[in-house]
């Protein structure tokens, strides 16, 4: 698997990015996982209701090809986009989703943080707190899109100008402010690439 991790890219081209890799593992090259920060950007799938972006916002828009209503993307927040190939891991859509939770899960425990899922509720949680967000999308069985984990303070607090995911009255967290200690991004990004190549082992003997 290659790891690409091209440091804070606006939300554009990381989603060429993601393009041109889905194009390359299509046709029988290498998967993928890209680890990056996005420039600050609200992005919203492609829906009719549009209710989760309130007023004036403080940054750009982006309507993007995945699912779900409005979340937030900027400076420390660690996104991450498996480019993977399921149709060699059973194209079970929903497999993929509890592989991502449970990653998620465990990386938070690697802060101290005792993070779980919520039962109909898509993403990681401390309590009743969002933690991490996930919006994937498939093409031919190849994977886009992916997850979205909160490291810093500072991540959450754009996510106050919308409502999240288009859950009402949801509170946003990160590891910072739920582990009480300061978070090196790079060494969090670290620990993604180790943990999530030692999951992907496991995820591919399962199917």
């Amino acid at each position: 698997m290659r790891i690409l991790k091209p440091g804070r890219l606006p939300y554009e081209a990381g989603l060429e990015l993601q393009e041109r890799l889905v194009a390359e593992v299509s046709a029988g090259g290498e998967e993928a996982l890209v680890l990056l920060e996005h420039e600050p950007v609200y992005t919203i799938g492609r829906t009719r209701d549009r209710s989760s972006l309130r007023g004036d916002l403080p940054h750009a828009v982006f309507e993007t090809n995945r699912g779900g209503q409005a979340t937030f993307h900027g400076p420390g927040q660690l996104v991450g986009y498996p480019i993977l190939d399921l149709s060699k891991r059973g194209r079970d859509l929903h497999l993929y989703l509890r592989f991502l939770e449970d990653f998620l899960v465990e990386f938070a425990g690697g802060f101290g943080v005792e993070a779980h899922c919520r039962e109909g509720l898509t993403g990681v949680w401390v309590e009743t707190r969002k933690l991490a967000s996930i919006g994937v999308g498939v093409r031919k069985w190849i994977s886009m899109h992916g997850f979205a984990i909160n490291i810093t303070r500072q991540s959450t607090e754009p996510f106050a100008q919308i409502t999240p995911c288009g859950l009402a009255g949801v509170r946003m967290t990160s590891l910072e402010k739920e582990s009480g200690a300061d978070i090196e991004f790079g060494g969090a990004l670290g620990r993604a690439v180790e943990l999530f190549q030692r999951r992907m082992g496991a995820f591919g003997k399962t199917l």
